[in-house]
């Protein structure tokens, strides 16, 4: 019986062992389980799952993607990239995802400028709120959807500099990010103009500008 037990044991853990590798397991680090209570949702959460993003989420064996229900740049962004940009805190699948590659692809369709620059002054709370989160992934989302935003709204998003960087100021220090930070930093100040190196210059004195 104790020979038995083991071999159970052995198979068990080769069953786990074969579930950590499958590739929907390294793509969704954390998936929503659909038997666990609702009550909690998130305000992302709550629009996502009444059909309130126009899209859905196309499963592949080694990449996801998204399917609008329209073309992006069809799509009315007030408040869809606002919604996006608060689902930008999300870190449970599907929901992380969608935002993430939502707000991404919103921003890189034709005349995304003159849809987003209006909205800059609603975007600014939820990205600064990703970038205070204590989930090292929130934050990397926070920082490259600034990034993003950046390379859209140009100098127009220099006066709301001041907001940003603070929390991207704190994480100068560690590793972990610092080379992204570095980049989007460079990203703001070429974008922005000298208006945007001397804001970042203020807040994060230790930058050093490659174009300066």
């Amino acid at each position: 019986m104790a020979t038995g037990g083991r071999g159970g044991n052995v198979r068990s853990s080769g069953i786990a062992a074969q579930r950590q590798s499958k590739p929907s397991d390294r793509l969704n680090p954390k998936t929503i389980d659909p038997f666990k209570a609702t009550k909690n949702r998130t305000p992302f959460e709550s629009v996502y799952s009444s059909g309130g993003i126009p899209c859905r989420l196309v499963h592949g064996s080694v990449k996801h993607k998204l399917a609008w229900n329209q073309s992006p740049h069809e799509l009315s962004f007030d408040p869809l990239l606002v919604l996006l940009a608060e689902g930008l805190r999300e870190t449970v699948h599907p929901y992380s995802f969608v935002a993430r590659i939502g707000f991404k692809e919103l921003l890189e369709s034709p005349s995304a400028a003159v849809k987003t620059i209006p909205l800059i002054p609603r975007l600014i709370a939820p990205l600064r709120t990703a970038m205070i989160n204590s989930d090292p992934s929130v934050f990397s989302a926070g920082l490259e959807a600034t990034a993003q935003l950046s390379s859209i709204a140009g100098p127009e998003l220099n006066d709301f500099l001041k907001v940003l960087l603070p929390p991207v100021a704190k994480q100068c220090m560690g590793k972990k990010h610092r080379e992204d930070i570095i980049d989007v930093l460079q990203l703001l100040e070429q974008n922005g103009g000298p208006d945007a190196l001397a804001i970042i210059k203020s807040k994060i004195p230790t930058y050093s500008s490659p174009y300066a």
